[in-house]
């Protein structure tokens, strides 16, 4: 049988577009020798449509002072992992998350603090850049973590189920529940049956831990607490990283959640004070969960 490992290498190998491997390597030429490795991710992959969308990057670095030097930027990356920055290259905009390899591994995997990094690396994802053949390595043994992570989580809650789909589809569930997220309620099935075969694949790779269905909760209960608290000191370091923001969130949630949100001058100026502002009434509308 294929190695999870084996499935990762293959998939993160695939090729990209030559303009995504042009702006992840434009994200690494920012940090010098502190650049690990670039992943491709997200809906803009899933889709394989560029125009019109921001594209999404992990940066891995060796360690945030070697990225920063100095900076704040450093101790905040360490505190409220990860910082976010945007990007654009040739008429293409981007956002990259930047995290240090030893956090991107540890996030990975089942030590993690919250469902962030797994959730969205159990999902398909490229390395549209690495520094060496060390860091490629480094970068498909974490990656190879996270799906093990989300079935031995799930499935647990999907007793009585054969279906791996089921459990796949069960997992995204409950990481959706665990963030402040925009999407439609259907997104975490719409990922699986986007391409149902490599969800086969990689759960009958996946060698999960066996967890009882009451330590499952405990674990999911408290990744919500986690993943929600993190949420919102995320979008407030945002306010400080991300140029324009304030703008992105509005266009993510209404894309994602059908809204018309109308960002005003004040909010532009003062993106900090809109973020908290704005989230009451996001939460209470139900266009973020």
């Amino acid at each position: 049988m294929t190695s999870i490992k084996n499935l990762v290498s293959a998939e993160l190998s695939e090729p990209v577009d030559a303009r995504v491997a042009e702006m992840a390597a434009a994200i690494a030429a920012q940090y010098d020798a502190a650049a690990r490795a670039v992943l491709f991710y997200g809906s803009c992959l899933r889709e394989r449509q560029l125009e019109g969308l921001m594209l999404d990057f992990y940066l891995i670095v060796s360690s945030y002072p070697e990225a920063y030097g100095k900076s704040w930027l450093a101790p905040a990356n360490r505190l409220i992992p990860p910082n976010v920055f945007p990007f654009a290259h040739q008429g293409l905009t981007a956002k990259y998350a930047v995290l240090s390899e030893e956090d991107f591994r540890r996030e990975c995997g089942p030590e993690a603090k919250t469902v962030s990094v797994w959730a969205r690396f159990a999902q398909p994802s490229r390395l549209a850049w690495s520094a060496d053949a060390a860091a490629r390595q480094r970068a498909i043994d974490s990656v190879a973590l996270a799906a093990p992570t989300l079935l031995s989580l799930a499935r647990p809650m999907v007793e009585g189920e054969s279906d791996p789909l089921s459990v796949w589809r069960r997992g995204f569930s409950l990481t959706y529940r665990s963030e402040l997220r925009a999407e439609r309620k259907d997104r975490s099935a719409s990922i699986v049956d986007s391409d149902p075969e490599r969800y086969r694949r990689f759960a009958g790779a996946a060698e999960a831990r066996p967890v009882p269905r009451t330590e499952a909760e405990r674990a999911w209960r408290r990744l919500r607490r986690r993943g929600k608290r993190a949420s919102v000191l995320r979008l407030g370091k945002a306010s400080f990283t991300f140029a324009g923001g304030i703008d992105y969130l509005a266009w993510k949630i209404n894309r994602h959640a059908g809204t018309e949100i109308r960002i005003k001058p004040w909010q532009r100026r003062w993106p900090l004070l809109a973020a908290f502002t704005l989230l009451p009434r996001l939460l209470k509308r139900g266009a973020i969960r």
